[in-house]
């Protein structure tokens, strides 16, 4: 089977929502990143076969928003785009996707990646108020428009439903993402203690790798009373400390909880975008790759334990591959929490966890040195559509950096389910 190869990949950098790209949409995001992919590598846009783009809060302005970023990207009209969304593993999804196609024969060329806006994430107004404000407009009569207003009620219908809100909250378990690393917490025992200590490390690590992460950002200007570009991710703190942390209450469960927004990932805004071709591809159009992907997996879990994810997809994926566990020179395991990595870190590491799923000879312990060696969205932060594409750039950049020959990267996603894929130079 012919080899699936990752020629290059670029990200702008991710942003705090409400923060530099505030201004800026997920389709803008999107374009920022896909054109500088395109002129980066020198790609005839002519030979592209297809876009996929990955978006988790698609913009109602921007209906199949990887179309509407490839057209603005300035790929011919003639090529085809189509959007995925599996929640947090949207930009994995976007690049096994293009994986799937290049085995089947369908074509060998596809620009692929993730973008999100969470700082345009709409609020939304009731049903209730919706269908009276279309009551009002359907009235042809001054009376009839007055009976419609006279309906309102401002303390109730102008009390908004919070997208973003809605969004991290499972509809079928009923929590929202935090509570459901509460949940994994209370079942492998893992202390407020252990939890800072890891947000901390994350911190640190992303300070201390600034330089290497704009090997794979890109300057933006977001808008015109900018007068420099942005070119590093604005969540890292470099004078973050334990104490600080130590002192921030429980977000998700209050009073008794220990998931605080310190040791959680942060909101943020971004988009990366990823060039993915046949190995004979790229040989043909003199392209050399960043390293090629092996193989991929997912795997459903109870949603109220979303996070666990990660521990039941490396062993799949690694079982596809053919791999071990000690086999990997380096992981990267998405921070949706602090609480969430530390678990499936636990997990992989049990012979009993092994047993039980059928995973013996696929687990084992991560070394922590070689996790998430340049932080994790705890610091960086997680724009969900495009946290994917990103892990999967941040490793192979990583990996041709230090020359190492493999490693697996893995997400937890909201509504149960967990990614994995395993990549190699």
């Amino acid at each position: 089977m012919e080899r699936i190869a990752i020629v290059d990949g670029i990200r702008t950098p991710f942003s705090k929502m409400g923060a530099n790209f505030n201004n800026l949409s997920a389709q803008e995001l999107g374009r920022l990143a896909l054109r500088e992919l395109i002129e980066r590598t020198g790609l005839d846009v002519k030979l592209v076969d297809e876009v996929i783009f990955g978006c988790v809060a698609q913009p109602v302005d921007a209906a199949n928003i990887a179309r509407v970023i490839a057209l603005l990207a300035g790929v011919p009209k003639n090529i085809p785009a189509f959007t995925v969304n599996r929640n947090c593993s949207s930009g994995i999804e976007a690049v096994v996707q293009a994986a799937i196609k290049i085995r089947a024969g369908e074509g060998s060329c596809y620009l692929t990646g993730g973008t999100e806006s969470m700082s345009n994430i709409p609020f939304l107004y009731t049903k209730e108020y919706q269908e009276i404000l279309s009551e009002i407009a359907r009235a042809k009569t001054l009376p009839a428009k007055l009976q419609g207003f006279i309906k309102i009620r401002p303390r109730h219908f102008f009390s908004p439903r919070i997208g973003l809100q809605l969004g991290l909250t499972d509809p079928v378990c009923g929590l929202n993402m935090g509570q459901t690393a509460e949940v994994l917490v209370k079942e492998f025992g893992i202390t407020r203690l252990e939890q800072d200590k890891f947000a901390l490390a994350s911190h640190h690590k992303a300070v201390a790798g600034r330089a290497l992460l704009r090997e794979e950002i890109m300057p933006v200007i977001p808008g015109p009373k900018y007068k420099e570009a942005v070119t590093d991710d604005n969540g890292p703190r470099e004078n973050q400390t334990f104490e600080a942390l130590a002192k921030l209450k429980p977000f998700f469960e209050k009073g008794t909880g220990t998931v605080t927004a310190g040791n959680s990932s942060q909101v943020t805004d971004g988009a990366c975008a990823i060039l993915v071709v046949s190995e004979s591809r790229a040989k043909e159009l003199g392209l050399k790759p960043l390293g090629y992907l092996r193989e991929f997996a997912f795997a459903g879990v109870e949603p109220s334990r979303m996070g666990i994810g990660p521990a039941h997809a490396i062993p799949r994926a690694l079982k596809k591959a053919g791999m071990k566990l000690s086999d990997m020179q380096a992981f990267e395991i998405n921070e949706a929490f602090a609480a969430q990595v530390l678990a499936c870190e636990r997990a992989l590491a049990s012979e009993k966890f092994a047993k039980d799923f059928g995973y013996e000879g696929f687990t084992g312990a991560i070394d922590p040195a070689k996790l998430n060696v340049n932080g994790g969205a705890i610091a960086l932060g997680h724009p969900v559509g495009a946290t994917g594409a990103r892990l999967i750039l941040t490793m192979l950049k990583h990996l041709t950096r230090n020359n190492l020959n493999t490693g697996i990267v893995s997400l937890c996603i909201g509504g149960g389910q967990g990614a994995a894929v395993v990549l190699e130079r």
